[in-house]
């Protein structure tokens, strides 16, 4: 699996389009920083046939230390939830059919 940069990104969607790459890199730069803001400001981004990015709140929990067996309190915090919308899930099941690719679960492949 390749790692896709912000550059690649600008530059396919800069060469689809025929437009000036330095305009194109501060279009999706300004995408990008309105997704954080509007994430920071707790508000949950919905995007239609892609899916939804969402803080959620995870509560304080208990955790064992595995090496010495104590107890400790694991404070809540902030997370970044995604959920993909059924058409996106389509679109990957697809791709992952005809190629023959093995989904992965947590960077394990699922036999």
């Amino acid at each position: 699996m390749a790692t896709v940069t912000k550059k690649e990104i600008v530059d396919r969607i800069a060469d689809a389009n025929k437009v000036n790459r330095a305009i194109t890199k501060q279009i999706v730069q300004a995408f990008l920083d309105e997704i954080s803001d509007s994430l920071i400001r707790g508000n949950r981004l919905e995007f239609r046939d892609f899916g939804v990015f969402e803080v959620r709140q995870r509560a304080e929990h208990k955790a064992q230390n595995p090496k010495t067996l104590q107890s400790i309190t694991v404070p809540g915090r902030l997370r970044l939830r995604f959920k993909a919308s059924s058409t996106l899930k389509k679109r990957l099941e697809n791709r992952t059919a005809s190629s023959g690719i093995k989904p992965s679960v947590a960077g394990r492949v699922v036999s």
